[in-house]
């Protein structure tokens, strides 16, 4: 399996620390609203190289952080401590359900920067005794990059000229602006009641050393592989090594991934242009999130997406085609693993998470006549272990024990109330009451689903 590092900016073949164990750690969401498409894109990408790291037989130790306490957090909550913990929770909450919603596995571990305070702080006392920190007059602590000799090897700083004593108190900064960044921020009013009290003083930490000390605790000194969007390379990826390594005198991590940016009709995504979007924009146009998984699918990570909805609409009739394919009836059970085609798409997807690539095998395995549909039912399926589209097998019929038919659900989520329906229905057509039969598929269809007869049961999808 190869990776591109952006730290040799070369593809390189994954060799992992301990045999096929990986530590993997994935910088998470910052909780001051609801996360848009353009990080979504990045928490996909991220589930396709953890599944097509399982799928290689890797056994994969996957952290997540949450940053619920940085400049963004304590200003949407304008420092009322009651309000940013709900915030922050609500805010938190809403990202798990989006993910959810888009087939992403749940990372083996949740990190939250307010549960480390205590780590981040003897992080800091370390770097202040080994001389790269430093404490101001007013009780900061800032890190001195000029004392990192290497300061700069990620984002390719290397050769340009330091700052030599300039400091940032803010969090996110010019990506020009190569300064010394503050490891712990002294109290001031605009912090309100947000602040801890600790050897450093009253304060709070910088948003670099949380990432650090989360990944450090969780995974070790040298952790295999660490994502992020190509936005996070500088400062903060950048601001990571420096202090991971200048406390520990190792290397921090051996593969560094980037996902590209999303744009909107090609453009930066913003809400002053009118083309700012969340998941709930997409569902409320009547797309299925999984439809949008395929769409970030369609495009290599390290390429930018441009989104258009002509484009999603794409994607959506792609996906309800490989259902309908895995769905279809009177094709009986699922057959054998067309092993040619699962080692040409593994190939594919193996080789710096070549989705695009695997999808193009994935869709000359359908239009071959050589192999039988129960065959290329059993392959997808395969494939789809990696794809994460929830495609629809035989296996996944939700069965009727009185008929012994099943409910062949396409294109979305389990959804009990909508299935309770259906099972009512086949109940009123079985005692032969059709106005109730009739009048539960017109409450279906209002609720935004189609429902189809067939000789094993009832087919249920999206409108």
């Amino acid at each position: 399996m190869k990776l591109f590092n952006t730290l040799s900016k070369q593809k390189e073949e994954l060799k992992p620390l301990r045999d096929k164990k990986i530590g993997m750690y994935t910088c998470g969401p910052t909780v001051y609203d609801v996360a848009h498409i353009g990080n979504l894109r990045k928490y996909i990408c991220d589930d396709l190289l953890y599944r097509t790291l399982v799928a290689n037989d890797y056994q994969v130790t996957r952290v997540m952080n949450i940053t619920d306490v940085d400049d963004k957090t304590i200003k949407r909550a304008e420092g009322n401590r009651k309000k940013f913990e709900e915030q922050t929770k609500g805010f938190e909450v809403s990202f798990f359900e989006d993910l959810k919603k888009l087939n992403i596995v749940e990372p083996t571990e949740i990190t939250r920067a307010t549960e480390y305070i205590d780590q981040m702080v003897e992080f800091i006392e370390d770097l202040i005794k080994k001389g790269y920190a430093y404490k101001t007059s007013d009780g900061s602590v800032y890190f001195s990059i000029t004392k990192f000799k290497s300061y700069g090897k990620l984002s390719g700083l290397e050769n340009r000229e330091l700052k030599v004593g300039a400091r940032v108190n803010s969090d996110e900064y010019d990506k020009e602006n190569p300064s010394d960044f503050a490891l712990w921020k002294t109290w001031d009013e605009s912090d309100g009641e947000i602040f801890w009290e600790t050897s450093l003083g009253k304060g709070r930490p910088g948003w670099h050393i949380e990432c650090s000390a989360m990944a450090m605790d969780t995974l070790g000194t040298t952790i295999d592989i660490h994502t992020g969007g190509v936005d996070n390379i500088f400062p903060h990826h950048e601001n990571e090594i420096a202090q991971s390594e200048a406390r520990s005198d190792k290397k921090f991590v051996n593969y560094w991934v980037h996902n590209e940016h999303l744009l909107v009709d090609g453009r930066k995504m913003s809400k002053s242009l009118g083309n700012f979007f969340r998941l709930s924009d997409i569902e409320k146009k009547g797309y299925n999130p999984l439809d949008f998984r395929y769409l970030v699918s369609g495009a290599h990570y390290r390429s930018k997406l441009n989104f258009t909805w002509e484009g999603l609409e794409a994607a959506k009739n792609a996906r309800e085609r490989l259902s309908r394919l895995l769905a279809a009836e009177a094709t009986g059970d699922l057959g054998i693993v067309n092993q040619t085609y699962l080692d040409q798409f593994n190939e594919k997807v193996s080789d710096d998470i070549n989705i695009p690539e695997g999808l193009a095998v994935l869709w000359e395995l359908v239009r071959d006549n050589t192999v039988t549909q129960q065959d290329k039912k059993a392959t997808i399926l395969a494939m789809d272990k990696i794809l994460g589209l929830n495609l629809v097998s035989s296996a996944n019929r939700k069965q009727f024990s009185a008929e012994g038919k099943a409910m062949i659900i396409v294109g979305f989520e389990s959804n009990p109330e909508i299935e309770g329906l259906v099972a009512d229905r086949e109940k009123a057509k079985k005692e032969k009451n059709f106005n109730q039969a009739d009048t539960l598929r017109e409450k279906i269809e209002k609720m935004g689903y189609k429902i189809e007869d067939t000789n094993i049961g009832p087919r249920l999808s999206k409108k």
